[in-house]
């Protein structure tokens, strides 16, 4: 691993190729924040995706691209005279120094969940109207749920045991089953919103993240779907022209992969 010298020196030389490309590069010199910011979201999906599947080479390249996205900011940003990167870096140190007082002050806590709470009541301190304006409107509903119910239990309005979210599973799926014997519509959406987000706080008891959980269900599936591709390619057969239970073969020798 490289030394503290060592780091710095590989950030400073980040620092300058930005500035030369921004001087140089037609594409560089064109961008916006405005222009970077569907980049930076692609980027940062890129980054979980590589995380997911524990491809840790992967994993530094795609930091990169995210760390450059962060330098680009910046640049831009000091190009106005608005901030520059040190402000950047200063500001996240004053928040984690602000924010840690059991470590750089007197608090004493017992636990994670103690240092969750502190980080709440300080935001709220900090001018925060509510501690849920921490969570970006533009987030994915599922992302979103885990981080409304993990910012409302950090001031303390949250279940007790798992055994009660879990009977809040329920309760919510009775509620959905009543309104798809009604066909009514709206109301099945509304109840089948209820079923998920309870999932997600149930989710949250066991200690797993929803997301992650759903995503590598999602990679398993296309994983197995593809396999069964193969197979009916192989037989010169089109999916379409299949029985379920001719697919059913393949789907199953792509479980045992």
């Amino acid at each position: 691993m490289n030394n503290r010298e060592a780091q710095l020196k590989a950030f400073d030389r980040l620092l300058t190729i930005m500035d030369e490309l921004r001087a140089q590069c037609p594409w560089d010199k064109k961008q916006t924040m405005q222009s970077l910011r569907h980049l930076t979201i692609e980027e940062t999906y890129e980054l979980g995706d590589a995380i997911l599947d524990n491809d840790l080479e992967e994993v530094k390249k795609e930091l990169g691209d995210v760390l450059l996205h962060i330098v680009f900011y910046a640049k831009i940003g000091s190009e106005a005279n608005d901030f520059d990167i040190a402000d950047v870096a200063n500001d996240i140190c004053e928040k984690l120094i602000s924010r840690h007082p059991h470590i750089y002050g007197d608090v004493t806590v017992k636990d994670e969940e103690e240092v969750k709470q502190n980080w709440e009541r300080l935001k709220l301190k900090e001018g925060k109207k509510s501690v849920l304006e921490g969570v970006p409107k533009g987030l994915p509903a599922l992302v979103k749920a885990s981080r409304i119910q993990d910012k409302v239990a950090g001031v303390g309005f949250d279940w007790e045991k798992p055994e009660q979210v879990w009977e809040k599973v329920q309760e919510e799926l009775q509620e959905l089953q009543k309104e798809v014997k009604d066909g009514n519509t709206d109301a099945m959406e509304a109840e089948f919103g209820d079923v998920l987000f309870s999932m997600v706080n149930y989710a949250r008891f066991l200690k797993i993240n929803p997301e992650d959980a759903l995503e590598r269900t999602n990679k398993k599936f296309i994983h197995r779907f593809q396999y069964l591709e193969s197979k009916a390619k192989e037989k010169g057969k089109a999916l379409k022209d299949m029985t379920l239970a001719e697919m059913d073969v393949f789907w199953e020798e792509a479980k045992t992969l």
